[in-house]
């Protein structure tokens, strides 16, 4: 069987076949072999089975990372089912409009989670199983079975595998951050060929040890950080979270080489105190998006390569910085894989190089793409008009075919007539020694279209004027960008994945700012001559 149409349960039974004892996924605490992930998979295959769960069938997900998770997913991959991993932030009316999005027949939720289920469990007529620990019955009697309980004796197999290739394998959630969130269906074949698609475009190896601090039910690590090491017979290293203050003895403790960052979390890591031990660690290479304009030093301080490319839930990553090319700053990279990939403008024509557009892909093979968002047929033809799937993202490319990430369309500020990238705003400031990180929104202006307001929080113990930091913007930055409102705050709301929530910074609209203009800034111009 080519690997290519392999499903996962497929892959992992040929990989505890073929290095049985080698380390597969590892905590700081202790670590599982592929035998061990394996016969456990087959073992909770069969309990599920035995408890009515059958191909087809959705089963969610209220896990911090945590072995069962990965037990859990490569037991529903063996019956044909499909998990549904849960945001562990949600709340309340956000919960259980994802748990009945997906319509799932059975829920595995950790027992500190319990609380957060407990709250709206009314609202969910399925089974449930508990993961860590006794927690009460339901009030409506209902009693959860415990995971213990699920593992079937290791002589009663699962019955034969009933996936396909193309079979879907998980519902993964986006944000919602500007509605209901949405639920994207991907495929056996989706996993594992980006998997491939990561080990190709950053040059894994078979030694190396994928290190993820972000949570399992994100794309970033089923997708990107287990399913590769699944494919090299390596290890899949998780952290509980994500934490600047822990990142670098987490890394040593469990061994990683390899390492992925978001915009804010190696921010956070560059602006924590110099360190003798800065070096002190097995990493060579680190992966992510944005990268900033001091990426050379943090290199050169931490000793690791820093490597940018481009993703999103639905097509997994189509750009990559080449493992054998200097990175190009500002740059993300160029198309690697199986896709076709177009910028175009609002129309949909295509824009001339060096201009920016909106990025459109296509899969050139099968199963590459989502297959859809679930229960949400109308949201799946607007994302994919013409055979395109529309990211909402705006790109430039040059010459030589490399992309450069301008901004999300809703993220552009249009302000006197011209259109300002958040991101671009964002890493000017972040650039300021004592900026540890900030967010920008557009905000209503009084003069129609909109203003630049940035929400910024400061290094610790660090004291900064609102007018200095715009005074400083002044000379890095064009007029029309500097931000006329400045709100500093204790800290930005973020998702698990520490995306910074944008839709709750502009519902503040401009409360607690301070405001430019008002303040009368040497260098500010009258608004009404403003560009």
């Amino acid at each position: 069987m080519s690997k290519w149409t392999r499903t996962l349960d497929a892959e992992l039974a040929l990989a505890a076949a073929e290095a049985p004892q080698r380390p597969f996924v590892r905590f700081v605490q202790r670590e599982w072999s592929y035998a061990e992930v394996w016969r456990d998979a087959q073992r909770v295959a069969a309990g599920l089975h035995a408890g009515g769960v059958r191909a087809g069938d959705n089963v969610s997900l209220l896990l911090p990372n945590c072995i069962e998770f990965v037990v859990a997913w490569f037991a529903l991959a063996r019956l044909g089912a499909v998990a549904a991993p849960l945001n562990t932030d949600w709340r309340g009316e956000l919960l259980a409009d994802a748990l009945e999005l997906v319509g799932s027949r059975l829920l595995i939720v950790h027992a500190s989670l319990w609380a957060a289920f407990a709250a709206v469990h009314e609202r969910w007529p399925g089974d449930v199983v508990v993961v860590g620990g006794e927690v009460q019955d339901m009030q409506d009697g209902r009693r959860p079975r415990r995971w213990d309980a699920l593992l079937a004796p290791a002589e009663r197999l699962p019955p034969p595998p009933a996936s396909h290739f193309s079979s879907p394998a998980l519902l993964l959630y986006t944000s919602g951050s500007t509605g209901r969130s949405k639920a994207a269906l991907v495929s056996h074949r989706f996993v594992l060929r980006h998997a491939a698609g990561a080990i190709d475009g950053l040059g894994l190896g078979a030694d190396d040890v994928l290190y993820c601090p972000y949570p399992m039910f994100h794309l970033d690590g089923a997708v990107l950080t287990l399913a590769p090491a699944l494919l090299l017979r390596g290890v899949a290293a998780f952290g509980l979270r994500f934490s600047a203050s822990r990142y670098w003895d987490e890394v040593r403790a469990l061994r990683a080489t390899v390492f992925d960052f978001m915009g804010a979390t190696l921010t956070m890591l560059w602006k924590q105190p110099q360190s003798p031990s800065d070096r002190d660690h097995g990493a060579r290479l680190g992966w992510g998006v944005p990268l900033p304009p001091w990426a050379p030093e943090f290199e050169r301080r931490f000793g690791c390569r820093l490597v940018e490319l481009y993703g999103a839930t639905e097509i997994g990553v189509v750009l990559y910085t080449p493992p054998d090319a200097p990175a190009r700053r500002g740059s993300c990279g160029k198309p690697r894989g199986p896709f076709e990939l177009r910028l175009v403008d609002d129309d949909g024509f295509p824009v001339p190089t060096g201009e920016t557009g909106e990025l459109l892909v296509r899969g050139t093979e099968p199963s590459v793409l989502m297959d859809g968002y679930w229960a949400m047929p109308e949201k799946t033809v607007e994302v994919m008009r013409d055979q395109w799937f529309h990211t909402g993202d705006l790109l430039r490319r040059d010459a030589d075919g490399w992309y450069s990430f301008v901004g999300r369309r809703k993220d552009i500020v249009r302000r006197r007539g011209e259109n300002i990238s958040a991101a671009e705003v964002e890493m000017v400031l972040e650039q300021h020694p004592l900026v540890l990180e900030c967010a920008v929104v557009g905000v209503p202006s009084e003069l129609t279209e909109e203003d630049v307001l940035a929400s910024v929080v400061l290094r610790s113990g660090a004291v900064l004027e609102p007018a200095a930091l715009a005074e400083w913007c002044e000379s890095r930055m064009a007029r029309f960008m500097i931000p006329r409102y400045l709100r500093f705050m204790p800290e930005l709301p973020k998702t698990p994945t520490d995306k910074v929530e944008k839709f709750r910074l502009r519902a503040l609209g401009t409360a607690g700012a301070w405001d430019r203009e008002a303040a009368h800034c040497p260098s500010a111009t009258n608004p009404t001559t403003m560009p």
